[in-house]
């Protein structure tokens, strides 16, 4: 769980990371099977891919072997494909998912590019009462991604969302060969930090103790699904999480910490393209609920960043200020003119 945040986070966000945030070890296994058992719910794992032959069939293995067949945990994996060109579709079933095509799903509705088309089309093809989504390019991946984020939904009924959080390395050329200066231990989630935690905590600040607020592995009750609208692109992470705020309230959101998340990296253009989409995303947000104007109640100016204790293993909150100040044209400035 992490610590204390910093006295400059809002009150409200808080209090909130101290009662929502939690360790997927909280809730071992077989508490979440009993709960299982004992409210009836299923769950329905959805991995969206596209061209992700190198990895998709590890995950599917790994969740099939540990959460269905040894655990009964899971009740349906599917892997959603986006249109690969690759194997994906292929080493996924051989793996022991059920494939579904993206454009043979509602074809009345031709569909677009994205990852969150991709999510919102796998309601129509999936049961779950909980349904867990999972991004198709991990790497060693651990079932505690799934275990974990499902955990609070099946163990409390306020709960509507749960966003998994972990550390993400950044891995460059030589980390496979072992080369320790080649990974930087929380370099990844670029965007998340220059783009999406910035508009996160200056416009809605009760999110600021989201430590991987765009992450792609998250759970959520098929109530609260049905009823949010879906970004077809990168902008859907954020934008279910601002919506799901508005919609169900900050209390019926959590988080788990589930150790660290390894995944294949961005270029530089394509963050570019994907930043942009979160930025658009956000922006549409601000306009629908008339928050766009940067006036002293509609924007926060703080920043809260998280980093790993390195004793503890606990998130450490710490919060700075955003400044604004700008100073006035030189033309105006009494002491300029009586030199120029």
């Amino acid at each position: 769980m992490p610590a204390e945040p910093t006295p400059a986070l809002l009150p409200q966000a808080a209090s909130w990371l101290r009662r929502r945030s939690w360790s997927a070890a909280d809730r071992p296994v077989h508490t979440l099977l009993e709960a299982k058992r004992r409210t009836g719910q299923t769950v329905s794992v959805v991995l969206p891919a596209l061209d992700e032959e190198a990895t998709v069939g590890d995950i599917v293995r790994t969740v099939r072997r540990e959460l269905m067949d040894r655990l009964p945990l899971v009740d349906e994996l599917v892997v959603l494909d986006s249109g690969s060109t690759d194997a994906t579709a292929a080493t996924a079933a051989a793996a022991g998912a059920r494939v579904e095509h993206r454009d043979a799903i509602l074809p009345r509705l031709p569909a677009v590019p994205g990852k969150g088309e991709v999510l919102w089309r796998s309601l129509l093809v999936t049961h779950g009462d909980i349904v867990c989504f999972v991004d198709a390019d991990l790497r060693e991946f651990d079932p505690a991604l799934v275990y974990g984020t499902v955990g609070p939904l099946l163990t409390d009924g306020n709960i509507q969302l749960v966003k998994a959080m972990y550390d993400r390395p950044f891995e460059v050329t030589g980390a496979a060969a072992g080369d320790p200066d080649a990974v930087v231990p929380t370099g990844g989630g670029r965007v998340t930090e220059l783009v999406a935690r910035p508009l996160l905590n200056l416009h809605w600040p009760e999110l600021a103790g989201f430590v991987q607020p765009l992450g792609g592995e998250y759970a959520a009750r098929r109530s609260l699904l049905e009823r949010l609208p879906f970004p077809t692109g990168y902008g859907v992470e954020l934008g279910l999480l601002v919506d799901a705020l508005e919609l169900a309230g900050l209390d019926a959101l959590a988080q788990v910490d589930v150790g660290v998340r390894h995944h294949r990296h961005q270029d530089g253009q394509a963050l570019g393209r994907m930043a942009a989409t979160i930025y658009r995303t956000a922006l549409e947000r601000l306009d629908r609920t008339h928050r766009l104007k940067a006036s002293a109640d509609l924007v926060h100016p703080h920043l809260t960043q998280f980093t790993r204790d390195p004793e503890t293993r606990a998130f450490i909150a710490h919060t700075h200020p955003v400044t604004a100040l700008e100073r006035p044209p030189m033309h105006t400035i009494t002491e300029y003119a009586t030199r120029h």
